[in-house]
């Protein structure tokens, strides 16, 4: 993937499934990330494997409540479709920046694979009141975009059983991108409305000063060389500044410290 800067492979054995709680509390950290999740497949020898995805949910470190996402694209996917560069985006959504241990797909009831022309039901126990327990351990750092792609490795996921039923035991290959950075800092004077720019000729990303505090971010700035202009509110008096050579890494905060417009 071009400007990848954060990629961390790990393959998972699934031995069950856990149970989520629906509470949504999340652990206190200033700020949110943008992440999102998508289902590809390692191709398996059968016509067909559906999952029936009803919601993603993640555990915060330091936290006992598992957060439903919400927004998520629900639905029934067959993961032998989703190859070739094909894939199924689950959720693309803002969420608490902090640390997270645990992604879970949480199943319904329509999981099926199709063997020879003939559809057989895929057992997956307790599918409806638990999920897919994916270890991440990934701390998302605020105005960060975070992907995670979970790859199902179909031909050792699917456990064939001696009545001619069918078991699901994920073997899932997840990597974690971070796809964009951010720039922070603080502005003099406080109490100032001032308009903060960051262009490099192709992006342009904008935000304003916390008048209180004098804080910014400029979230979801990729990858590149960008000159930062400062326009306070022009009622003030106050000088346009620019800042010329702001690099930023896909993945990484750029911090410009405190910027003073005074004179």
């Amino acid at each position: 993937m071009k400007n990848l800067i954060k990629l961390s492979v790990l393959t998972i054995l699934l031995l069950g499934f856990v149970a989520c709680s629906d509470d949504e509390n999340s652990n206190s950290t200033e700020g949110t990330s943008r992440m999102s999740v998508k289902l590809v497949d390692a191709p398996g020898d059968y016509d067909a494997v559906f999952i029936d995805v009803q919601d993603v949910v993640i555990k915060y470190n330091g936290n006992e409540n598992d957060v439903s996402i919400g927004a998520i694209n629900a639905g029934v996917y067959d993961l032998l479709e989703l190859t070739a560069g094909v894939s199924g985006l689950l959720v693309d959504d803002e969420i608490p920046a902090g640390s997270i241990s645990q992604i879970r797909l949480i199943l319904g009831e329509n999981n099926s694979i199709v063997v020879d022309g003939e559809t057989i039901p895929l057992n997956t126990p307790s599918a409806q009141q638990s999920g897919l327990k994916i270890q991440v351990n990934e701390t998302l750092e605020p105005g960060i975009f975070y992907e995670f792609i979970l790859d199902f490795d179909v031909e050792q996921s699917i456990v064939a059983l001696g009545n001619g039923g069918y078991n699901l035991k994920p073997v899932i290959r997840a990597s974690t991108v971070a796809e964009t950075g951010s720039i922070s800092g603080n502005v003099l004077p406080l109490g100032v409305q001032t308009l903060i720019t960051a262009n490099n000729g192709v992006n342009e990303i904008s935000t304003y000063v916390n008048p209180i505090t004098g804080a910014f971010v400029l979230s979801g700035v990729p990858d590149g060389t960008y000159t930062i202009t400062f326009e306070a509110d022009i009622a003030v008096g106050l000088p346009v500044l620019v800042l010329e050579d702001v690099v930023v890494t896909n993945g990484n905060i750029t911090a410009l410290g405190t910027v003073d417009l005074n004179p």
